[in-house]
This record gives structure tokens, C-alpha cells and sequence, in this order.
């Protein structure tokens, strides 16, 4: 990363190319975990078409159960991966890589498959790719608080915080009205 450009806040239009990179990033996390994983999912803002978003892919590891997480802690230490814990978010785990590589910057979580949190991702990233309207004022959002934040990533977050909750729970909402 352009030393400039550390610590500060970019939201940038869309890139096709990120689901290229996560495809990439995929290859080369399942050359040490193998079958292990029952999938990889690109979940937060790179994922939805047409939504801006900061260039940093996030990486949903899913395993059948956390009983799997002591193997892929060990097979991600391999790839010199530091298993970091949930860091405050129950069902997420967080891995941080300790080396540089072709990639573009990206988060590598692990899931078990009934992680309330992987289910969160999931649907906040599916309700976004099906309801333009909700994408479109999402990215415009980030992007009003990119400028309005460049070197200031806590106050980006808290500035997304009431729109991301007030969506999930309109998301719950649906759900729970499509007998789901």
C-alpha cells in the first residue's frame, strides 16, 4: 500500500476487479486449508455490485463448527496468519496476515455455519445486491462520511452505525414477515 494513502479513509465507486481478487485471495487461502472450509464467502461492501465501498475485501471463512477452528488456526499459521480471536464479535473470528503479498487489502474471518454473524453478513450483503434504493444510499452515505472523516476511520464507523442497524432490522423485519 502507497505509504500515503495509510490511515486514510477511501471510498471508492465500484471495481469489478475485487471479485476477481477475492476469487484469488480464495485460491491461496485453500492451498493450506484444503477441504477443510465448506465455503469461502465475500461478504461487506466489495461484494454488492455497484455499491462504493473502502478497497478492503472482507473474507468469510465458513467451517461446519468451531470444533474445525483449532485446525484452521493451525493450517492459517502455515501462511503465516495470525489468529487474533473474535476481537469483540462473538462468532467471528479474525486472522491477520503477517507478510506482504499481490493482493489488494483484505480482513479474513472464520465462521461456523451457524454463526449469528455469518447469517448477518450474508443478509445485509444479499439485501443490499437486491434493493438498488438501499444500496444507492448506502454508498452515498460512506461516501459523504469518507469526506467528511479522511483520517478518521472511528468517526466513518460511527457515522455508518444507525444506518447499518436500521437496516439489519428492517432485514428482520422481512424475514420474520415471510414466515422464514
Amino acid at each position: 500500500m502507497d505509504p500515503k494513502l495509510r490511515g486514510l479513509v477511501r471510498v471508492l465507486p465500484y471495481d469489478p476487479t475485487w471479485k476477481e481478487q477475492f476469487r484469488a485471495i480464495s485460491a491461496m487461502l485453500a492451498s493450506a486449508l484444503g477441504d477443510l472450509p465448506l465455503t469461502y464467502e465475500h461478504v461487506g461492501s466489495t461484494s454488492v455490485e455497484g455499491l462504493a465501498a473502502k478497497p478492503i475485501l472482507d473474507i468469510d471463512i465458513v467451517i461446519a463448527s468451531r470444533a474445525d477452528l483449532p485446525e484452521v488456526v493451525r493450517r492459517l499459521a502455515t501462511l503465516s496468519f495470525v489468529h487474533e480471536g473474535d476481537r469483540g464479535i462473538p462468532g467471528r473470528e479474525a486472522f491477520r496476515r503477517t507478510f506482504e503479498d499481490e493482493f489488494m487489502a483484505y480482513h479474513v474471518y472464520v465462521c461456523a455455519q451457524d454463526a449469528e454473524e455469518l447469517a448477518r453478513h450474508l443478509a445485509f450483503r444479499d439485501w443490499l445486491t437486491e434493493h438498488p434504493e438501499d444500496r444507492e444510499a448506502y454508498g452515498r452515505l460512506k461516501t459523504e462520511l469518507a469526506a467528511r472523516f479522511p483520517h478518521d476511520i472511528d468517526g466513518y464507523m460511527a457515522g455508518k452505525h444507525d444506518f447499518i442497524q436500521g437496516l439489519l432490522a428492517r432485514i428482520a423485519g422481512a424475514v420474520e414477515g415471510s414466515g422464514a
